[in-house]
């Protein structure tokens, strides 16, 4: 699995104003429904469900919001810099900026925790996570994240 494959550029953007985590789902969401036709409100209320069985804030900044819907045919990925932070209630109670949010099938299974593993793995690095912090514009910033891949595993 690859981050081009689950993340398209249009799924990607630079965000301001965002005041809270509820709002924030509901910004993710709208981008979702733009990017690849989910329903919105469906995609807030599974966010919500999933963030209430405990933060997905995890750390240095990072969030990985994630939920299952029916209907979908497969993994997709939304992106979003914050240009202020937000409070995520994060394992190290720091506010989030980089927000990678998985939307998977009901059924998707293993696919789900790759796509989970791979995106952590790409956003616990330091250097690409100051890159995405520097950036504003989409098309860099979807480089950014799907370039990153291919850097690890050389």
């Amino acid at each position: 699995m690859e981050l081009h494959t689950i993340l398209k550029p249009e799924a990607v953007k630079a965000v301001q104003g965002v005041s809270s985590k509820k709002r924030l789902f509901q910004q993710l969401a709208d981008l979702a429904h733009s990017a690849y036709g989910l329903d919105p409100a469906r995609s807030v209320e599974a966010l919500m469900d999933r963030e209430s069985l405990g933060p997905t804030g995890v750390g240095r900044g990072v969030a990985l919001p994630h939920a299952r819907l029916d209907g979908l045919e497969e993994v997709v990925g939304v992106f979003f810099r914050i240009d202020k932070p937000v409070d995520f209630d994060a394992v190290d109670r720091q506010p989030v900026d980089l927000v990678f949010a998985l939307f998977a099938p009901k059924d998707a299974g293993v696919n789900h925790l790759k796509a989970l593993a791979l995106v952590s793995r790409t956003l616990r690095d330091g250097d690409v996570c100051a890159k995405l912090r520097a950036n504003e514009e989409t098309a860099t910033l979807h480089t950014i994240l799907t370039e990153a891949q291919g850097q690890q595993a050389a």
